[in-house]
């Protein structure tokens, strides 16, 4: 049965964020607004000539306080596992079971990790000829492991989610690069809106620093190589994008369940739209533009915030390139800020990862400064009581997202 009426506002009442830049919303805010210019942080060794945002050193038994647990998860699941965490403390749910046990899941994950010394014993295995196929059998029977082969499914985040935090409402887990981190926080906000549910947790991972990622992004032509560059600068024969290790999770709310329990918001999630195109050249712009129509923008404002997912890839910049400076032709200044200069791009988790930056702008009633130098991201004279959140697929889909001030 409904739980709420529909016209339900759906609030971000608790984030959880780990990347490179920091633990916590508050390392990140520090880091972002701080006196000084927000810098990226950046390994360009270990996986040279590519580049990789790693994730900033973690305790996890914090979040994750039995060993055995975190032995059986590879680390982007501890990543998401401990973001996930952060999240339910933040909105004050951690260690309340009545609301842990309503508390829906809607994850966005990837396949999981490989283990590259197996794949490296089979591929050494195969090209020795002879009696391979014998020693190939016995590779597969020793070393994919029962539970290590489980601990490889994308699901089994959410499974975790649920053991370790007690959150054991619903699951759904959604994949399909960029545009698994927009599904996952519209099929959260449309069942709020429809009454289907009051309290979700919403989110994602990434481990970026991965031999096998590096890989199956590189076999497309998607990643950049060489010295660090904002992804407004990397174009032509350097576009591309640097992956960056994230975890992030919202916890997203039905107003009237928030206020029934005293819970503050962050801010509103006014809209979520998404689509996806044939990628001819202008299609992506022309869908983002229609997507805009759909989002209730106040149509009387100057300047429009925006929070860019844009990730240096050459195409899929360009065409949101072209969607942002087509705002100015309606006579709104974009102020733009494109997070993934400095956390690097995180795929599943790229689009969740703006959204909790524009909830904490919004929280705080200020904005970001530039993250580079390009000209494209200029400064401000207002501040925001709306961000828009934009994602363009490295390789298909296109979303966009309205968050705004719920006072």
């Amino acid at each position: 049965m409904p739980t709420q009426g529909a016209c339900e506002q759906v609030w971000i009442t608790g984030i959880g964020l780990v990347s490179s830049l920091g633990v916590g919303i508050d390392q990140h805010w520090t880091k972002l607004r701080g006196n000084a210019p927000p810098r990226p942080v950046i390994d360009a060794e270990r996986f040279a000539p590519y580049p990789v945002h790693p994730l900033q050193e973690i305790d996890f038994s914090k979040q994750i306080p039995r060993t055995s647990d975190q032995r059986q998860m590879e680390r982007w699941q501890k990543t998401g596992v401990y973001a996930a965490g952060l999240a339910l403390e933040d909105a004050g749910i951690a260690g309340n079971d009545s609301l842990l046990d309503r508390t829906d899941l809607c994850i966005a994950a990837g396949n999981g990790e490989r283990d590259v010394a197996l794949d490296s014993r089979i591929l050494a295995t195969v090209g020795t000829g002879g009696d391979s196929g014998a020693r190939l059998n016995t590779e597969l029977a020793t070393g994919l492991r029962p539970t290590l082969y489980l601990g490889q499914l994308s699901n089994l985040l959410a499974g975790n989610i649920s053991i370790i935090h007690k959150a054991t409402g619903s699951s759904r887990t959604f994949k399909g690069e960029e545009m698994a981190g927009v599904s996952a926080i519209k099929n959260a906000v449309d069942r709020i809106e429809a009454g289907q549910g009051n309290l979700f947790l919403v989110g994602g991972a990434l481990n970026a620093e991965r031999e096998d990622l590096l890989l199956a992004c590189e076999l497309t032509g998607s990643l950049y190589n060489g010295p660090h560059k904002s992804v407004w600068h990397r174009h032509g024969e350097s576009a591309g994008f640097i992956p960056g290790s994230v975890g992030v999770f919202l916890v997203l709310e039905a107003s009237n369940h928030a206020r029934a329990r005293g819970a503050m918001p962050y801010a509103q999630i006014a809209g979520i739209e998404s689509d996806r195109s044939h990628r001819r050249p202008g299609d992506a712009a022309a869908a983002a533009r229609a997507l805009l129509e759909g989002l209730p923008l106040d149509a009387n404002r100057r300047e429009l915030f925006i929070l860019s997912g844009a990730n240096g890839t050459d195409q899929a910049t360009a065409e949101e390139l072209r969607f942002l400076s087509s705002l100015q032709k309606n006579g709104v200044n974009p102020v733009i800020r494109a997070w993934g200069s400095l956390f690097g791009h995180a795929m599943e988790a790229h689009f969740l990862v703006g959204v909790a930056l524009a909830g904490l702008a919004l929280s705080r009633s200020a904005f970001y400064p530039p993250f580079d130098d390009s000209g494209i991201e200029r400064a401000h004279s207002t501040w925001p009581d709306q961000i828009l959140v934009t994602t363009f697929g490295h390789w298909r889909g296109e979303g966009l997202g309205l968050v705004q001030s719920v006072w």
